[in-house]
């Protein structure tokens, strides 16, 4: 496509991803990796929150989060899930819609032991999106994980990766008066070629 080109040009949407986050860590104060993940319910009614993409593969976009939680069951239902990648300072936004399966365990224990001791406990301690009666039992759960896992815990079990295959990316960069570019990769299946076009602002 003959105007694509500057910050959207490339043969490879991982790699034009990674090269805007790239950009917005030299700028964003706050977790430039922040993306806004959104799942569905079992009654098709959208769920969304922030987390953090922790890892842009060749095939892939990585995030950390307890299995058992409300989005790792509706994850696991669906298998699918989207997210958007906004850098504020940047003006730009990248919008994925794709497949979701779990990261190799090998790769969730190496990323896990990689955490803060802290947070590693806090994965064993916390029954994700489930009803707490207050902090104070939430922390004195902590102190009983810490004295029984101990300064080496294991990966929890309910607790590891997921990694999104796109069947969609949207690369979007403001424009003067409101008149934005954007291009949108498609394809239909994760082993077929990308399709690109242009879409209006």
């Amino acid at each position: 496509m003959a105007d694509r080109d500057g910050i959207f040009a490339g043969d490879d949407p991982f790699v034009i991803a990674q090269r805007w986050l790239d950009d917005a860590a030299e700028t964003e104060v706050n977790d430039p990796n922040a993306i806004a993940l959104a799942t569905v319910d079992s009654g098709g009614l959208p769920n969304v929150r922030m987390v953090l993409l922790k890892e842009i593969t060749a095939d892939a976009f990585v995030f950390y989060t307890n299995y058992e939680g409300q989005k790792g069951q509706e994850i696991e239902a669906s298998g699918k899930a989207a997210f958007v990648l906004h850098s504020k300072s940047q003006r730009r936004q990248v919008r994925v819609r794709g497949l979701v399966e779990r990261e190799d365990a090998a790769i969730s224990d190496a990323y896990y032991a990689s955490r803060s001791l802290q947070s590693r406990l806090g994965a064993w301690a916390s029954a994700q999106s489930r009803p707490l009666a207050s902090r104070g039992r939430l922390m004195a759960e902590v102190a009983k994980i810490t004295a029984q896992k101990g300064t080496n815990p294991a990966r929890p079990p309910h607790w590891g990766g997921y990694r999104i295959t796109p069947l969609e990316i949207e690369f979007w960069a403001d424009g003067a008066y409101r008149l934005h570019d954007r291009f949108k990769w498609t394809r239909p299946a994760r082993d077929q070629q990308w399709e690109i076009q242009r879409l209006n602002p």
